[in-house]
């Protein structure tokens, strides 16, 4: 009996570590978590029905009770971010490319380097523009 529960428990071990080591996400008591872009990477379409296709990076997405969602966004060439109403607030920030940013009634060339603060009540969209990818860090309060 003692030894089958030891068997199993280590079984479980094996088995939890091989799972952890395969997704590339490392859940460690010390209290953080690592996560790599090439093990999240997701192609599929633009959000908020936007041109093209996109990928998304969605870190951190499976960590229990965190209150923040941290996305990396590639917006490929002729792709956008669909116009849409904001409920909360929303930080992008441009780590590469260009694009024309709709906000509202304005629209504005953005950058790297640039990081825009959407408000509630307020809507935008963003069209990469330019012969390379968009990339965007997109971060808000998780609902």
């Amino acid at each position: 009996m003692k030894k089958t529960i030891i068997n199993s428990t280590l079984l479980l071990v094996v088995l939890v570590a091989l799972v952890s080591f395969v997704f590339g996400r490392k859940y460690q008591q010390q209290g953080y978590i690592v996560e790599h872009e090439k093990d999240i990477a997701k192609e599929q379409p633009s959000p908020h029905n936007g041109a093209g296709m996109s990928t998304a990076y969605s870190f951190f997405s499976k960590a229990p009770g965190l209150k923040l969602t941290f996305r990396k966004r590639v917006l490929h060439k002729g792709s956008a971010i669909g116009y849409h109403p904001q409920a909360e607030d929303e930080i992008y920030y441009i780590a590469s490319g260009t694009g024309i940013m709709k906000m509202n009634n304005d629209s504005f060339a953005v950058k790297a380097g640039d990081g825009i603060l959407t408000r509630p009540g307020n809507s935008h969209g963003l069209q990469q523009t330019g012969d390379e990818d968009l990339v965007v860090i997109i971060n808000y309060l998780a609902k």
